[in-house]
């Protein structure tokens, strides 16, 4: 369970570090391509991979892979600035759904009453978490608009990484690294096309906020992935335990620490979100 713990912690220290970008003036999008190289370097280091790797010609999903990493790690950064940690875990986290509904209609999966339940239930879960009273100033649309990026967004990176780790044509580990290096690639493109265009300054506080926020992400791939081979005849314990306990901690940082706040529907929201996770797990588990 203390891969999982580190895991948890890692995810969430990302979301912190988005949060805290704006308060400290950091430019997400130079502090995101910064992270890429370092979870390049480190993939390099802990997986023990060749650099010949970087040299094979990618696979359309890879390069799909690749391209969609960096633009959701944006859409994730202006999420947490807009709405706040503890909502924008909660639509990262029921992003599973959307794997959920992808094994029903792509790989034919049958659907037990447990999941139906389930996704009934964090569908509701969805608009209790996002919820907002109505006040005298005019809600910004792009505040649900994030959120919702990030439900999808995940989601389909979710099936995208599945497939990938079905495909024994190529080591997963290696798979990861060519994807590592075409987001670096795609945030490289964006960056230079705002310092050129734009006219905005590449500062040396970006890249070590960058390699930082870097190292959290591959700790966060890392340390979910040696669960699942610690507890590898286990894995929906690894998978509760890491959506419910990002939910959680992220919740209680989000609330503790930044004062996030949350109305007694979004708590209600929160409570369903696990119930939600909770019962797809234990489909998945073929517990009836």
């Amino acid at each position: 369970m203390i891969y999982i713990i580190i895991s948890i912690c890692c995810s969430v220290t990302v979301a912190v570090l988005l949060k805290l970008a704006r308060r400290y003036q950091i430019n997400v999008l130079q502090a995101v391509m910064w992270n890429y190289l370092a979870t390049i370097l480190l993939s390099l280091v802990f997986f023990k991979t060749s650099l010949q790797s970087i040299f094979i010609i990618p696979s359309n999903l890879l390069i799909g892979l690749g391209v969609l990493l960096p633009v959701l790690f944006l859409m994730l950064a202006a999420s947490v600035r807009n709405i706040g940690i503890v909502k924008t875990d909660i639509a990262q986290r029921l992003s599973l759904f959307i794997p959920v509904l992808a094994a029903l209609f792509l790989f034919h999966e049958s659907f037990s009453t447990l999941k139906i339940a389930g996704l009934i239930i964090g569908f509701a879960a969805i608009f209790l978490t996002l919820f907002r009273k109505r006040t005298g100033v005019k809600s910004d649309a792009l505040n649900y608009v994030y959120p919702v990026l990030v439900f999808v967004g995940f989601g389909v990176i979710d099936v995208l990484f599945k497939q990938v780790a079905s495909d024994k044509s190529i080591p997963y580990t290696s798979a990861l690294l060519i994807a590592f290096c075409i987001s670096f690639f795609v945030a490289l493109l964006i960056l230079l096309y705002t310092a050129i265009v734009k006219k905005q300054k590449v500062q040396l506080i970006n890249f070590a906020c960058g390699i930082v926020l870097g190292c959290f992400n591959f700790g966060n791939i890392l340390f979910y992935l040696k669960a699942h081979r610690e507890l590898a005849a286990n894995p929906s314990t690894v998978f509760a335990a890491m959506n419910m306990g990002v939910i959680l901690m992220g919740s209680l940082v989000g609330i503790i620490i930044f004062k996030e706040k949350v109305s007694n529907l979004n708590y209600i929201g929160i409570a369903l979100a696990l119930c939600a996770i909770l019962l797809i797990t234990l489909s998945q588990a073929h517990v009836v």
